[in-house]
């Protein structure tokens, strides 16, 4: 049996997988306990670097991150640009689905980070809300 640490939306979870042989019947035995101690140990030191990436905002600017690894599909906004909370500033594809990043609050697009095309990293600052 190997023993695998999985972490799905913050909670971790021991899993048991047993090799099948090639001369064994296929059986395969699967045992799930979940194990909320660990996690957030394990989540918080990968929070501190999306934070310091976003630190380039200037002083009293909201800086809208990227949520996930992926490719600027479509920029909606510009620079200049009024926005209310829930307005769509950018699409940004990730494993072939478009997500929409929305606004988070009321504000002005004050800075654009992230061109048309380009490849972001999960917590990568996209636009700066003034």
């Amino acid at each position: 049996m190997k023993q695998y640490n999985i972490t799905v939306n913050g909670k971790t979870y021991q899993v048991e997988v047993e090799e099948v042989g090639v001369q064994s019947a296929p059986t395969a035995q699967r045992t799930v306990t979940q194990t909320p101690a660990p996690a957030p140990a394990q989540t918080a030191p990968q929070a501190a670097p999306a934070a310091s990436k976003a630190a380039p905002a200037p002083a009293g600017g909201e800086v809208v991150s990227a949520p996930m690894p992926g490719t600027v599909f479509d920029m909606k906004v510009t620079v200049g640009q009024a926005v209310k909370a829930g307005d769509i500033l950018l699409i940004l594809e990730a494993m072939k689905m478009e997500n929409e990043i929305v606004a988070p609050s009321d504000g002005t697009v004050s800075a654009i980070h992230a061109a048309k095309g380009a490849s972001v990293s999960s917590g990568d600052a996209l636009i700066t809300l003034g």
